[in-house]
């Protein structure tokens, strides 16, 4: 049975936490920004931090500890939900939109999708657009995981909500024997690289500014910007390439980037069979990518051409979606490509989204192996990853995601344009928001504006869905859980 009372003094950690983030960017937006809209961020932040105080003493007898399997798949989505109604209400107030809109823009922060219904960025407060770019940034490993990560008084129920939050189809390795430590090691990987990549942008010659900002977004995958151009606002191949290493950093196991500095060996990353077809996958998609602007002059230069083509793979493949150039009005098969890949997606264990790369490559070994068994019926065979044989619940489980990606993509499209919308721009709309990537084609190649109120609120549960990867969203609607 779940228990209400837990879960609402669970709820209130993450809220507590978003309150404590909105005090800040009131504090940034009074003394640092002095951009006016430090009250709203003011307001916003005290009314839910006392609620959240309020309720965790009021329910202080109900241990964080005791969370069984049912509660931490209902917490790991109720969370999502919570933090993203939260995150909206200074986007409601600062930017002006509709509260359906403000949700959109909340959620599509926090699952790192980077889909958006704003526009005129660059005229906005600093202070207001920082805060989209930071919820970006904290969404990347996920709310869940930080929550587990501070509180060690989470840890025995801890590993229930680290699996009901991680994605991809393997969620039991754990860096140490205590999860608190596998989670905060994460972040301090996590950290290190955002201030990499912060660095490395100053150095190109962004302001510190926007260093800061977009390494938020480029780390955790989310593709948000500052400017109503994205990357191309700065007119940089350095920029470019150096967003290619971090969303490529971004979009690889954080635990085997743990593995690398502990071990300091960078060959970790080619034996990594995930990693391996990861980096192979990018360099096919970007040498397609480019033949198809060569083919139809999309780019001057054959430098320019591989830099946009590798760019933007990387960029849909990372579900990162920054975008450098008008490539919503490319021609031939460059954008299905730029589609396809964005579902083959990152590795897991990553802040990417997509299929992951480890159910691609499961799946075509699965392909391979019933091939086999066709041409030998007698034969036996075993599917192995990274040296190891793959037992028939994984495989099961890969094979089961991908076909109810299929199913739900296919739903969504069919729902979306009963709104109204055409079947390319349906289309790319919900690939962009159940594979968390963001840019979408058509009418809604600028932003997500066009849409309806329903088509909104459609879209804003595809992200959740898609961040936590379908099946933790599905089981809340099933008896099962509901069951004694």
């Amino acid at each position: 049975m779940i228990r209400v009372t837990l879960m609402a003094r669970l709820l209130a950690l993450p809220a507590l936490w978003m309150g404590t983030v909105q005090l800040v960017f009131a504090e940034l937006s009074f003394y640092l920004f002095m951009d006016g809209v430090g009250h709203t961020f003011f307001y916003s932040a005290a009314v839910i931090m006392a609620l959240s105080i309020a309720v965790l003493f009021g329910a202080r007898r109900y241990r964080f500890a005791s969370v069984n399997s049912k509660e931490a798949i209902f917490y790991a989505v109720l969370t999502w939900i919570t933090v993203g109604f939260l995150g909206a209400i200074p986007i409601f107030f600062v930017a002006g939109v509709s509260w359906t809109d403000a949700v959109f823009e909340s959620v599509s922060a926090l699952t790192t999708t980077g889909a958006t219904i704003l526009s005129g960025l660059d005229a906005m407060p600093k202070s207001f657009l920082m805060y989209r770019q930071f919820l970006q940034w904290m969404g990347g490993l996920g709310v869940v995981i930080f929550v587990v990560a501070v509180l060690p008084m989470l840890n025995i129920g801890g590993m229930r909500l680290l699996k009901a939050e991680t994605v991809g189809p393997v969620k039991d390795e754990k860096l140490t024997p205590k999860v608190k430590k596998t989670a905060r090691y994460l972040w301090y990987v996590y950290l290190l690289i955002t201030l990499m990549c912060a660095i490395c942008y100053w150095l190109a010659g962004m302001s510190a500014y926007d260093a800061i900002a977009h390494s938020f977004t480029t780390v955790s995958t989310g593709g948000f910007s500052t400017h109503d151009a994205s990357m191309g606002y700065f007119q940089s191949d350095t920029i470019l390439w150096i967003c290619c290493v971090f969303m490529a950093l971004g979009a690889i196991s954080f635990s085997l980037h743990y593995r690398v500095l502990a071990a300091r060996q960078m060959a970790l990353y080619w034996q990594d069979e995930e990693c391996r077809w990861f980096l192979l996958i990018v360099l096919a998609f970007s040498a397609m990518v480019a033949q198809q602007l060569w083919q139809f002059d999309e780019a001057q230069g054959t430098f320019a051409i591989i830099t946009q083509a590798t760019f933007h793979v990387l960029s849909f493949m990372t579900s990162t979606g920054y975008g450098a150039a008008g490539f919503t009005e490319w021609h031939g098969a460059a954008p299905i490509l730029l589609l396809v890949v964005g579902y083959v997606g990152g590795c897991a264990g990553s802040t990417a989204g997509g299929n992951k790369v480890v159910r691609n490559v499961i799946s075509f070994k699965s392909i391979l192996l019933e091939v086999k068994q066709l041409v030998h019926p007698s034969g036996v065979f075993t599917i192995r990853y990274q040296h190891r044989p793959i037992n028939e619940q994984i495989r099961n489980s890969v094979m089961s995601f991908m076909c109810l990606a299929a199913i739900t993509t296919t739903v969504l499209t069919l729902l979306l344009m009963m709104t109204g919308v055409d079947f390319v721009s349906a289309l790319s709309a919900v690939a962009a928001c159940l594979n968390v990537l963001g840019p979408g084609f058509g009418e809604l190649g600028s932003n997500f504006a066009p849409l309806t109120d329903s088509a909104t609120w459609l879209m804003s549960f595809a992200m959740i869905l898609g961040r936590l990867e379908y099946f933790t969203v599905i089981a809340i609607f099933t008896s099962l859980l509901w069951r004694e």
